[in-house]
């Protein structure tokens, strides 16, 4: 009887993997069970020192009060200048807009301009969100599978095969969720050079893991690629991932005045202005820079390697190394059709993740979450005595089925 209250577009909707997992996690801990959590995408590192101080300052001082819907002043110069010296590209103040969060930024462009029947490019693998956002919107994802071979990296024959009339978005991740594939400005180039064929087609660049790249010089960013395309752009980022600071649900975005003008408009009607006390904190975050995220790689590194090193010493597991963010997308199809001790049969990559979490009490996500089936994602971004315990129980696991 309830489901009848609920609107259609919600049936086209599934709750979000990652934060299933999360809840489960926590469900477990709870009853006492010692699980590792390799599910989530969050760093463990506090927010830098000086960050918190902002917001602890701006509690003192007050502001903690409204503030203008798509930021305040200082916080909108702060996301100016950073475009401008870390991308080169330039922004007005009617073409930067912050949000509780980046995740909310592109739900909010993709319902200001998604109607039902159009379609939303989005390559494959891909964050668990984009596609539910468009159902939402009452547009239609269309998945372009992209390939390990190619570095899970969109090819410009497949996405010119992909545009048609309908097309409204394209969305580009890159450090990519879950691959952690990095689009260098060559790619980048390849790609502008169809888009700039088929002006009705919008480009998202969700750049949210900007900062964690492993290969200096490699990220670059659409609209600075290919200035011609910088006014059907959307350049999405934010603080979760580079500084810290998820908790604190801050992203802004740059694009058109149009569009930013238009989801201004819906946030007025649904969340107002992001916190005031996160808006100064990442005031702070952007001005100062972050000279701490060396330090960060340095471990990062040093985490990804124990994962690739685990990973590729199990047989039935594989994984390349990736470039960017801080997950490793392993190729599990070699342990599908194994048996587990109690006689069941891995029939997926979601019996796999399961196996690993009831066995080994290991959280993971499965690539068919993200779009491919076949695929394992491990987040390495944990305590590195952690991370280890959690590669010997993996393995432990592993050596267990037959």
């Amino acid at each position: 009887m309830s489901a009848d209250f609920l609107a259609p577009r919600l049936r086209r909707v599934r709750p979000s993997p990652t934060a299933a997992i999360s809840d489960q996690v926590r469900s477990l801990s709870a009853a006492g069970m010692d699980v590792i959590n390799l599910g989530e995408g969050e760093l463990d590192f506090d927010t830098p020192a000086h960050i918190r101080q902002a917001g602890i300052d701006a509690i003192v001082q007050g502001d903690t009060k409204y503030t203008a819907v798509a930021g305040t002043a200082a916080l909108k110069q702060a996301i100016i200048t950073k475009f401008n010296r870390e991308n080169q590209i330039g922004y007005r103040a009617d073409e930067v807009i912050a949000g509780s969060g980046a995740k909310q930024l592109i739900f909010n462009a993709l319902l200001a301009t998604v109607s039902s029947g159009d379609e939303v490019i989005i390559p494959a693998p891909y964050w668990v969100s984009y596609p539910d956002m468009v159902a939402l919107a009452e547009g239609e994802p269309v998945i372009v599978p992209c390939h390990e071979k190619h570095g899970w990296k969109l090819q410009p024959e497949d996405l010119a095969a992909a545009i048609t009339p309908k097309t409204r978005w394209v969305i580009l991740n890159s450090p990519n969720n879950p691959t952690g594939a990095v689009y260098c400005a060559g790619e980048l180039h390849a790609l502008a050079a169809v888009l700039l064929d088929h002006p009705h087609v919008l480009v998202m660049a969700d750049d949210i893991y900007e900062q964690i790249c492993f290969v200096p010089g490699i990220f670059a960013t659409l609209a600075n690629v290919e200035p011609r395309l910088k006014e059907r752009v959307l350049t999405v980022n934010g603080v979760s991932k580079g500084y810290s600071m998820t908790g604190w649900r801050l992203g802004y975005a740059g694009g058109p005045a149009w569009l930013i003008s238009a989801m201004q408009i819906l946030q007025s009607q649904s969340t107002s202005n992001p916190s005031s006390i996160s808006q100064a904190a990442t005031v702070a975050a952007l001005e100062q820079g972050s000279d701490f995220i060396t330090g960060w790689i340095e471990i990062l590194q040093r985490r990804r390697t124990m994962i690739m090193n685990c990973a590729n010493a199990i047989s039935g597991l594989s994984a390349d190394t990736p470039p960017g963010a801080f997950y490793v997308f392993a190729n599990c199809q070699g342990m599908l059709g194994k048996t587990t001790a109690s006689g069941d049969i891995l029939r997926t990559d979601e019996d796999f993740a399961a196996y690993l979490l009831k066995s080994a009490h290991v959280a993971t996500l499965q690539g068919s979450a993200f779009g491919a089936p076949g695929y394992l994602r491990i987040a390495y971004a944990i305590d590195d005595s952690r991370l280890q315990e959690a590669c010997e129980r993996i393995t432990r696991a592993c050596a267990e089925l037959r």
